[in-house]
């Protein structure tokens, strides 16, 4: 170490800690360099260290870090682990959480930090084999967070910032082979590098990624970087690996490549190689050896440009079906086990997704070494984001301030030089959220001289000056549109408005997955396969940041937090404990890389066929299986269509089967194990009716229902007003099949079924107890109505100022007519005049019950509407649900890609979505027919013309939207039924665009008939 970076060991540690509030990156590190593994001894400091937490410097202990210190009395903690998550779920023992997406937990006071400020104090004591190589050896921390300094055997070795990279320290003075060696290390929750990682995420500390010290031999590898390209016109790879050595050389081999024993700067042309990627992620393994060191390398050969506007990979165009993936585990925070990366990777590919974001920091490495095993594109993110810095104007920025360009260019380098071997990094991104300063452009000129064989992005450079793509977040489809016809606008600097015109398009973050959603994708994947130059984008996010709390996860406020962003760090598409949500089966979908549309199927592959498929038929009628088998598919070559025949047993199958909805399902699935999923994986499917066929016989009943909400609609319609008169129709003949109402002192029946004769309320059917039954237009608020980033206020806010929350029922008359029951009623906000008019027309015949409801508004509502539709409440040992329908998971009108039509069966509480934060959930869309049952059978069926929302919950809409987590949902004991016309679309509007107004759900008259039956 040189004098400047040694830490003064003689004098008291409260005195010598400047280097919290120092912009400097640290003191006594080593050069960065790549991450590798080699033949050369490791010994893992992982495991349980002594630990003690201090309330800030003021409170640190004086000469912790001397090996005789006794630390008996101190705790145990886990190494690698984030203090703020020790102990038992729901109990943290040192500190807690906190959860903010933009604000700065601490003052803006850039570089400095609150005297409070949670220090941890780290020892472990280790031995070190008496054949461990000390001369070379290196201390390395994979990461820290977020700023610390330590000493081995009592000796200071430096300090370092940067929480999300990796740090190493030269130990070879104080290393003392075949003797006990003592490590200290003093991590700072705060300081100088908590201005530039405010990264929407739990601020959480300490050792939370691995610690080891590594065995350099002195004439072993330093560092290599491996420059491996292909020329799509040739086919042709050519090689050539930068190696550096402490002494003397190093030698290459490649078996597959014919390269043996060679040196490894080349250059090497193969005549041909197979190109690495998403879809082929080809491997050639290796080896670097030096007289003193083996270590194995993985070589892909690959390469990503821009053309014209275009995206290229390996000579194709690339669409990134991608996600935004931050680190995260409910129990451990951000420290991931391998496991748990795998996990992540295996349900990516699973799910059709072929790129990640790391948002907004390297991952660990490991993870982007599966993602070279795997085959997912990486935009390698830096470790950097000011966000918090918009609250002040952007006053004091650090990517605008020269004092901090050494810090900056520091994360640059460390990110680059640990990664640069990963065939899946593609492309590296400065940072997120910054907004603009010359920094940023210096690190761009620092990665594009270091690596010029990648891309550059960042979406904070507006003008796209000096990186590769014009990217951006959020953005609506107008401007995506216009973007892919080179339509933008201008920039702000007109001399490079040409040069951004020349780039691809890319989302870095769209379709915010926060609760129930996102909807809106399939219009996203429509402009991004229309347009050549969109590169398509990054949903955000992968997963839920929930924090395991006995029952249920925990999220922002939820630990006592003065400044906090509540359930915003709950925006993935998987839940905490990494279930998917209907949010990524819907994302997966859309994402298939092929896709069947009616008798055609389209191969969306860059570079593969899809002769790796097997392909099957099944036809339905009703939701009956009548007939399927195998459907023989040639490959089909990348970016090609090919249109099948229905095959003759198909045919057969359907001309013989009787009336109904007859629905072809075509099935693609893995013809053979992949690394990523055994054979048999679902891949992609596609489902069309084949002919217009009547969903069932003609029913009279409904017949009756709908003639009557016709009448209803034109006696709403005459001049002077919206009240309903007595609706009548000609039936002829088959009026004696409509039963006619009887009053009987406070009752009214109907067939089977019973009324209150005052308020014509539904109280039965056929000895089944029906209670609430009512027009509703209300649901438990989503996300995405509760929360708004682009558009203001949010829409939960339009809805309660307009009184939708507070509606009040009149009933105007209740009406026996010979042949149906008819109920009228204002429904209308406390406070305000806004209404609808309202009739219940009701018909029967024998035990079934037909009910069309129609609707009308006095004049123009402010806003739109949560749902149309009706609810009720039944016994609440009707847990069974059957329906024939979309299915067999939930889906709304801008979210419905990832169902099918099909017979289903679920219990009650498989039909609810447990969202972090309660809300509407578990809609089946499109039902054409449903039961709710008991054990034994009996129950109601529910019927509609041509279809009807169903939800069934154990809890009311009221306890849903009062709850805070679902374990605070406790069964009513009834069955709490909802029947829907219609709902507002989902959207994506607590970070991202505006509903599209087809989506949107208006007061405007309407009206809809179903009918209702007891099952005995």
């Amino acid at each position: 170490m040189t004098p400047q970076t040694t830490l003064n060991q003689h004098l008291p540690f409260k005195q010598h800690c400047a280097y919290v509030e120092d912009r400097s990156p640290g003191t006594g590190r080593l050069a960065p360099r790549a991450a590798f593994a080699s033949d050369a001894a490791v010994l893992g400091l992982d495991g349980r260290w002594r630990f003690r937490l201090a309330a800030g410097l003021h409170d640190t202990t004086d000469g912790f870090h001397a090996p005789d210190f006794d630390d008996a009395g101190w705790d145990l903690i886990a190494v690698p682990s984030c203090w703020q998550l020790d102990g038992v779920p729901g109990e943290p023992r040192y500190g807690a959480p906190a959860y903010t997406n933009v604000t700065y937990p601490i003052p803006l006071n850039p570089p400095h930090v609150p005297r409070e400020n949670p220090t941890g104090e780290y020892r472990y004591a280790f031995d070190v084999p008496a054949d461990f190589h000390a001369d070379g050896a290196r201390l390395r921390f994979e990461g820290v967070d977020s700023c610390f300094a330590v000493w081995l055997n009592g000796t200071p070795l430096g300090d370092g910032k940067g929480s999300r990279l990796p740090t190493e320290f030269d130990v070879s003075a104080v290393l003392n082979p075949g003797r006990q060696n003592v490590i200290a290390v003093r991590v700072h929750q705060w300081s100088a590098g908590t201005y530039l990682e405010d990264q929407d995420m739990w601020w959480l500390s300490g050792i939370f990624r691995s610690a080891a010290i590594l065995e350099r031999p002195r004439d072993g590898i330093s560092d290599f970087f491996v420059h491996a390209d292909f020329d799509p016109a040739t086919g042709a790879g050519t090689l050539r690996v930068d190696v550096h050595t402490a002494a003397g050389a190093a030698r290459l081999t490649v078996p597959d490549l014919g390269i043996a024993d060679a040196d490894p700067a080349g250059p090497f042309v193969i005549a041909h190689v197979e190109p690495w990627s998403d879809e082929r992620p080809r491997l050639y393994t290796g080896e670097l050896v030096s007289a003193g060191e083996r270590v194995p390398v993985r070589i892909g050969f690959r390469r990503v440009e821009t053309a014209d506007g275009v995206l290229l990979a390996n000579g194709k165009p690339l669409k990134f079906r991608g996600v935004n993936r931050h680190e995260w585990h409910p129990l451990t925070g951000r420290t991931l086990s391998p496991e748990t990366m795998l996990e992540d990777v295996l349900l990516m590919k699973r799910h059709n997704i072929n790129a990640v974001r790391t948002s907004h920091y390297p991952p660990d490495s490991r993870f982007l070494d599966l993602c070279d095993e795997y085959g997912l594109w990486v935009v390698d993110e830096c470790d950097l984001e000011t966000h918090g810095f918009a609250l002040a104007d952007w006053r004091g920025n650090p990517v605008a301030d020269p004092e901090w360009r050494e810090a900056l260019l520091d994360r640059a380098e460390r990110m680059v030089e640990r990664d640069k071997n990963h065939p899946s990094v593609v492309i590296w991104s400065l940072g997120n959220e910054c907004d603009s300063g010359e920094n940023l452009a210096a690190m761009a000129a620092w990665i594009r001289e270091r690596d010029p064989d990648r891309l550059i992005h960042y979406e904070g450079d507006r003008d796209s000056s000096y990186v590769d793509l014009y990217s951006r977040m959020y953005s609506d489809y107008d401007h995506v549109a216009a973007t892919g016809v080179y339509q933008e606008p201008m920039t702000v600097d007109p001399t490079v408005d040409a040069h951004r015109r020349s780039l691809p398009f890319v989302l870095c973050e769209f379709a915010h997955a926060m609760g129930n959603g996102p909807g809106g994708l399939l219009e996203y994947r429509d402009l991004f396969e229309s347009h050549p130059r969109l590169a398509g984008g990054f949903v955000w996010e992968w997963i839920d940041h929930g924090i395991a709390q006995g029952t249920h996860y925990a999220y922002g406020g939820d630990f006592g937090e003065r400044v906090h962003d509540g359930n915003f760090v709950a925006d993935g598409l998987l839940f905490p404990d990494r279930t998917p949500s209907p949010g990524l089966l819907e994302y997966g979908k859309l994402c298939e890389p092929v896709r069947v549309e009616g008798d055609a199927i389209r191969n969306l592959h860059h570079s593969r066929d899809t002769g790796y498929l097997r392909w099957s038929w099944r036809l339905e009628i009703d939701g009956d299986l009548i007939a399927q088998d195998e459907l023989p598919v040639p490959p089909i070559p990348p970016g090609a269509t090919y249109r099948f025949r229905h095959p003759v047993e198909l045919t057969k199958a359907a001309d013989a089967a009787g009336p109904g909805e007859r629905w072809l399902t075509v099935e693609a699935v893995l013809a053979a194990d992949e690394s990523w999923a055994p054979a048999g994986h679902v891949v992609a499917w596609g489902q069309v009716e084949l002919e217009d066929a009547p969903f069932s016989d003609a029913d009279p009943l409904v017949d009756q229902a709908v003639a009557l909400a016709a009448d209803a609609l034109l006696a709403a319609s005459t001049p002077g007003g919206t009240s309903f008169g007595s609706a009548t129709i000609d039936r002829g003949d088959a009026a004696a099949d409509y039963l006619t109402p009887q009053r009987l002192g406070d009752t009214v029946t109907l067939g089977a079924a019973t009324f209150d004769a005052s308020s014509g309320e539904l109280l039965g059917l056929a000895g089944l107890a029906i209670e609430g039954f009512a027009l509703d237009l209300w649901h438990a608020p989503i996300d995405n109505e509760r929360w708004s980033s682009f558009t203001a206020p949010p829409l939960l806010q339009a809805w309660q100022a307009a009184g939708l929350d507070r509606l009040v029922h009149d009933v105007r008359g209740v009406e026996c007519e010979p042949d149906a029951f008819t109920v009228t009623t204002r429904v209308g906000p406390v406070g305000l005049d806004h209404h609808l008019e309202v009739a219940y027309i009701w018909a029967a015949t024998d035990s079934r019950l037909s009910l069309t409801v129609h609707t009308a508004p006095n004049r123009p509502w402010p806003c739109p509407i949560p749902r149309f539709g009706v609810s009720f409440q039944l016994p609440g040992e009707l847990d069974t649900v059957s329906w024939y329908g979309l299915g067999p998971g939930e889906a709304y009108r801008d979210s419905r890609s990832a169902v099918r039509v099909g017979q289903y069966q679920s219990s009650v509480a498989g039909m609810q979505t447990p969202y972090l934060f309660p809300q509407e959930n578990g809609n089946r869309h499109q039902v054409r027919r449903a039961s709710l049952t008991r054990a034994d059978g009996t129950g109601l069926l529910l019927s509609g013309a041509p279809h009807f929302d169903l939800a069934v919950r154990p809890w009311s809409t009221a306890a849903l939207e009062a709850a805070r987590h679902p374990d605070e949902l406790v069964p009513s004991g009834r069955l709490h039924v909802q029947v829907d016309h219609a709902h507002h679309g989902v959207g994506s509007a607590s970070c991202g665009h505006p509903l599209q107004p087809r989506h949107r759900l208006e007061a405007t008259p309407a009206s809809f008939t179903f009918t209702l039956e007891a099952l005995q």
